[in-house]
């Protein structure tokens, strides 16, 4: 954007409302007052609320979205693109000193409670401004739903957010895409209004885009050398079966997950329950906000904890995981000789594939080490994970370990699930929810792509009974064969 035309907290008038331009955290403009005639406006919102809306729903928003308004026909429809995509769009371009193209992108939203849009840039190919005008009722900061712009730090990711702006009647916003541009609606937190407006994009020639930085491949680490007996202290007899070991494996070899309820024994649960309430445990928050928000256990833990922590590690556990999967995470574990051949295109959550092909140095009869790593998280109100191009876990084969603590009358409605999804595809193969007491298994191949949904407001209203706690806890591990 040109900076002479456009410098920081300048004010203009135009028409009824000032145009107010500011560059902190990046360029943007607030035009209050954007159409001048009131009429015409309540026109454009019966319109817009008789058009079909589409639920959209995925690892980053949540919300209520329009049929395409770009060749819409009604009156006050037309119009508003007309406005918008000539006379707006000339303008803009004169005073930014941009070429905008003629493209037409325009569509319309509805956020109600506890929808959300999370941190993002907007940066898609053509894409040069965003633009959002407001046909709210009375709107205050308590309801959510406010714009909200980030910092960004010496790696261009998102920092911290350091301006919100308050959707108003007839607030017409706009900022230059860019690879700064991080934003976010906020969880709309009101339960009896309606956050409307009609968005879109200027299309011109977009900012030269700087390489990512990738996130660090978590370290992983063999088994450690532990007694099967620690198995006998820890996990319900009922899983140490081998004639039950064997029916679970079979059903895990045909689904490519499982959940095992009541997973640890009464006792030890409610020792690792009460060890989390503790504040012994120090929490570390995990960003950035375009990639991840959730804490993460770091430092030494209370005894019960890291007794738990060792469990998942040992090489007892290795051994029963593999009787469990089927997958060869031990040596002792028997080797899978079955074809898979007739399992090619399943819709399960992977596409098994012969042992050769999940690990190549098995027919040269090389070794190959299982590993694993994992972390203690917490889940509570505004946490989320996301899917990123560049995630190191997507890479290869894996068996992903969750086990749930604090879930109790946890509801689906709460968010805080884990969704695996197909690459390029929005439709969801599996969802695994949070139970108490339960150890979900999945297994997943190069394809498959997961994150945790954001826990949004409605979980307060059970927090709220619960002494001690917020959210819930969970021992998540990956490992490999």
């Amino acid at each position: 954007m040109n900076r002479r035309s456009l410098s920081s907290a300048r004010r203009l008038e135009r028409g009824r409302g000032p145009v107010i331009v500011d560059s902190v955290p990046f360029q943007h403009c607030l035009i209050h007052s954007f159409i001048e005639n009131s009429e015409f406006l309540d026109g454009l919102k019966d319109e817009l609320l008789a058009l079909n809306f589409h639920e959209k729903s995925n690892d980053l928003y949540k919300f209520q979205q329009s049929e395409d308004l770009k060749s819409r026909k009604e009156p006050h429809i037309t119009a508003l693109r007309k406005v918008l995509f000539e006379d707006f769009r000339q303008w803009l371009s004169e005073v930014t000193n941009v070429d905008l193209e003629t493209t037409v992108d325009i569509s319309c939203a509805q956020y109600n409670y506890t929808d959300i849009l999370l941190c993002h840039d907007d940066e898609l190919e053509g894409r040069r401004f965003a633009f959002i005008l407001y046909l709210v009722p009375d709107w205050t900061e308590a309801d959510g739903g406010t714009l909200d712009l980030y910092s960004t730090d010496e790696k261009a990711q998102p920092s911290h957010i350091v301006k919100s702006l308050i959707p108003s009647w007839n607030k017409l916003v706009f900022f230059e895409v860019s690879p700064v541009s991080f934003h976010q609606v906020s969880e709309v937190l009101s339960e009896g209004k309606c956050r409307l407006s009609v968005s879109g994009w200027f299309h011109g020639t977009s900012l030269e885009r700087p390489s990512r930085p990738l996130d660090l491949q978590p370290v992983r680490s063999p088994h450690i050398p532990c007694d099967h007996e620690v198995l006998y202290e820890w996990i319900n007899p009922v899983y140490l079966s081998v004639e039950y070991q064997a029916q679970i494996q079979e059903e895990f070899e045909d689904a490519s997950e499982i959940l095992l309820k009541d997973f640890l024994k009464e006792e030890k649960f409610k020792t690792v329950a009460a060890a989390l309430k503790t504040e012994s445990v120090a929490w570390e928050l995990l960003g950035p906000p375009n990639r991840r928000c959730y804490k993460r256990a770091e430092g030494d833990l209370p005894e019960a904890l890291k007794s738990c922590m060792e469990l998942l590690k040992s090489e007892a556990f290795f051994l029963l995981l593999s009787n469990l999967s089927g997958l060869k995470l031990h040596f002792l574990a028997a080797n899978n000789e079955e074809s898979d051949d007739e399992e090619e295109g399943s819709s399960e959550v992977n596409v098994r594939t012969s042992e050769a092909d999940r690990n190549p140095t098995t027919e040269t009869g090389s070794d190959r080490v299982p590993m694993c790593y994992g972390e203690l998280r917490h889940w509570e109100h505004g946490h989320y994970t996301l899917i990123h191009d560049h995630d190191p876990e997507r890479q290869e084969f894996a068996l992903d370990l969750m086990w749930f603590c604090g879930c109790e009358d946890w509801d689906t409605d709460y968010g805080g699930f884990t969704s695996y999804i197909a690459k390029e595809e929005d439709e969801e193969l599996l969802t695994v929810y949070p139970e108490d007491n339960c150890l979900a298994l999945v297994y997943r191949d190069k394809e498959t792509m997961r994150f945790v949904k954001h826990v949004n407001h409605k979980s307060l209203q059970r927090d709220a009974g619960l002494p001690n706690q917020k959210g819930f806890w969970d021992f998540a591990f990956v490992y490999y064969e």
